[in-house]
């Protein structure tokens, strides 16, 4: 994975603010995309890419637990959202959707805005492309990376049905 760093170096970034709770009339990845971080950062969804990373402090996603902050963030293009630390159920709507939310402690003071970084999931490293530093994660579990690669629980379910069936 690759992508440029759009950092928000503070703690306890919620679900509100990752998605405005006046947007939660829809499931749609792609309507809720157009109001990421809307209310923290008003430029976010323009300045955007796909494969992008969120990078941010402790506790991100803490607040009301829903899955419309996850699919806000996919739907934007946001590769992934590294962070010192996650709340617990928006890590496991991450996991359960597919979407890499990957804790690294002291991140959100290593990474700068606009910084390229590669990150290897399997491998447990950030490779900052622009300041020539790694910073290591403890790496996936093989069930999550598999859950993560199926693009989700309920897909990597529905293969693991059809190759049971098949056998």
């Amino acid at each position: 994975m690759q992508g440029y760093a759009h950092v928000y170096a503070r703690d306890h970034i919620n679900t509100d603010e990752i998605i405005p709770a006046r947007y939660l009339n829809t499931d749609d990845k792609n309507e809720l995309a157009k109001h990421a971080m809307e209310d923290l950062d008003p430029e976010f969804v323009r300045k955007v890419r796909p494969g992008d990373f969120v990078v941010a402090g402790e506790n991100f996603g803490c607040g009301s637990s829903r899955e419309h902050a996850v699919w806000a963030l996919q739907g934007a293009g946001v590769g992934a959202v590294l962070a010192e630390s996650f709340a617990r159920i928006f890590f496991r709507n991450a996991v359960n959707t597919g979407f890499p939310a990957i804790e690294c402690k002291g991140i959100s003071q290593k990474v700068r805005e606009g910084d390229e970084l590669e990150v290897d999931l399997e491998g447990g490293i950030v490779r900052n492309l622009t300041r020539g530093e790694e910073y290591r994660f403890v790496p996936f579990p093989e069930f999550a990376l598999e859950i993560m690669r199926a693009g989700g629980l309920l897909e990597y379910l529905e293969r693991k049905s059809s190759a049971s069936k098949r056998s």
